[in-house]
């Protein structure tokens, strides 16, 4: 991490642990928006870009969910991104030349740590993606993937003019509700699992995770999406934690008493997600595997496993 600007060490996957050994993950340090005259700017044709950049790791789930955001409110053509390796080096997310990046050379940083200490020189913390970045004002706007998501779609519609609302405001309250619901126990559960540090906080966190997973099972019995009749920014928090579960989460971070493919109604439901393009083509298995077992903490020998097959990701195989 860096401290008053300065990286201090190899990066550490733990963040933080609490007495009884829980993993406690870092908050997000920028949260600001784009310029509200920047969009106005474009929206009227004065200029024609956003000025924005967003830096992303396919690994990350986080990240990830502003990519899905992103293709489906049609902002791939408003918002340029790039893709950071998906190996963690001694100095955290860095552009190397793995295939499916964007070629270091294409880049003006070797870490995304330097974003944090461009738009900061006294920075302390993690240099966490996503970024969305002001390439013109060399800052970081926001860091918080939540934000980001709800930054698209309701700050950018002038922008998008889309049909797709990720977060009506009928159905705020539930979406919020169903997101606070997935989040400590299974979005950020399977993390406590896999970098608790004690036996009980890992069963703790291991009992979470699929207390939840068997509450959505029940729970998409009789529903398509997350919340209400259409998709929202829930199906998006949920999707990227299942979609990473058989081939990561249930190996390396030990939550392993069933695949998300031993779920009927769950597999069911990840397989209309990604019968949609905004979904299927912004999940990456291979960096995503790549990824996870390159951490040393829990991989010392970097062995990636050939399995599983995943018959609910169909083409994606």
């Amino acid at each position: 991490m860096l401290v008053n600007g300065v990286w201090q060490s190899k990066w550490d996957p733990v963040q933080k642990k609490d007495e009884q050994g829980r993993f406690i993950r870092q908050s997000s340090a920028f949260r600001h928006t784009i310029s509200p005259d920047r969009i106005a700017a474009v929206t009227s044709g004065d200029i024609e870009t956003l000025g924005v950049k967003l830096y992303v790791a396919y690994i990350c789930p986080w990240a990830t969910r502003t990519l899905i955001a992103r293709s489906l409110l049609g902002l791939e053509k408003y918002i340029p991104v790039s893709i950071v390796d998906p190996q963690l080096s001694d100095s955290g997310w860095r552009f190397h030349g793995y295939p499916g990046s964007t070629p270091a050379k294409q880049e003006s940083i070797t870490y995304i740590h330097q974003l944090y200490t461009e738009a900061d020189p006294d920075y302390t913390g993690r240099a966490t993606v996503p970024v969305l970045w002001d390439t013109e004002g060399h800052r970081i706007i926001n860091n918080e993937s939540a934000d980001i998501i709800r930054i698209f779609n309701h700050d950018l519609r002038p922008v998008h003019n889309s049909e797709v609302d990720l977060a009506p405001e009928l159905l705020l309250q539930e979406i919020d509700s169903f997101n606070e619901r997935i989040y400590d126990s299974l979005n950020n559960g399977v993390y406590r699992a896999g970098f608790a540090s004690t036996q009980a906080a890992y069963n703790e966190a291991y009992s979470d995770v699929f207390t939840t997973l068997e509450w959505l099972e029940k729970h998409f019995d009789n529903h398509r999406y997350a919340v209400g009749d259409q998709l929202t920014e829930s199906d998006i928090r949920l999707f990227v934690t299942l979609a990473r579960f058989d081939v990561a989460y249930y190996g390396l971070f030990k939550t392993n008493k069933a695949q998300i493919g031993d779920y009927a109604n769950l597999s069911a439901y990840m397989g209309r997600l990604l019968t949609l393009p905004a979904f299927s083509k912004n999940t990456n298995i291979d960096h995503i595997k790549t990824g996870y077992y390159s951490i040393k903490a829990l991989n010392p020998m970097g062995i990636v496993p050939e399995g599983p097959e995943l018959d609910w990701f169909g083409y994606l195989k």
